[in-house]
């Protein structure tokens, strides 16, 4: 996990009476997705805990308050790095193709609170996923990242160029960046992922190996 983290912070396992503060959590961290509907609804983070509990966490203030949740599932893809889009490979935000024995924790989603950015809540949330991955046995976490700045690069360069000048530092992208810094590594982009104005559809995909699945392996 980071190292700056909240200290009266509590990374724990979403509870049923969490849903509705993620619901509230997300209109006000993704106000353009939450314009066309495209954020969780209550009926898919109840099909979440019902399927995966042990894979939605939540980022809890002391007084209750959540302020940032990360919602995943396992799968297999064939072949491993296989084109995708966000709907079919969350099965349309209800987990129900998840896979008790596929080899991929996926990275459906992660939300901060606007207020609470930067204070290390993305890393502490990548940090109990990273543990579950391990504990669990999985080979990998991957997941399918939004190009959050590309609409302003869009009229000079393509999606992939975008992605290699973030990578090399030359530009900054708020999500590539957090998960490169992250332990994540860039595979491909993946076109026709969601349906963002900011990233123009586009998302990149990234993969975090187990250090211990690759030394037992």
């Amino acid at each position: 996990m980071s190292s700056k983290q909240n200290v009266h912070l509590v990374i724990r396992n979403t509870r049923p009476d969490d849903i509705e503060k993620i619901v509230k959590l997300q209109q006000e961290s993704f106000p353009i997705l939450a314009r066309y509907g495209n954020i969780w609804h209550p009926e898919e983070l109840k099909s979440h805990l019902q399927i995966f509990p042990q894979g939605q966490f939540v980022a809890v203030e002391e007084d209750g308050t959540v302020v940032g949740s990360a919602s995943t599932l396992i799968i297999n893809l064939d072949p491993e790095y296989a084109e995708h889009t966000w709907k079919r490979i969350t099965a349309d935000g209800m987990f129900t193709n998840h896979n008790p024995n596929g080899d991929s924790l996926y990275g459906a989603d992660i939300s901060t609170h606007p207020k609470f950015r930067h204070e290390g809540i993305g890393s502490m949330l990548y940090g109990a996923r990273k543990e579950l991955v391990m504990r669990l046995g999985l080979r990998r976490m991957i997941s399918g990242g939004r190009l959050f700045n590309y609409c302003e690069y869009a009229d000079r360069m393509s999606a992939l160029e975008y992605a290699q000048k973030v990578i090399t530092g030359e530009l900054h992208d708020p999500v590539l960046s957090f998960e490169i810094d992250n332990g994540f590594k860039f595979i491909k982009i993946l076109s026709d992922y969601m349906d963002d104005v900011r990233s123009k559809n586009y998302a990149s995909f990234i993969e975090w190996l187990d250090p211990v699945y690759r030394l037992s392996g």
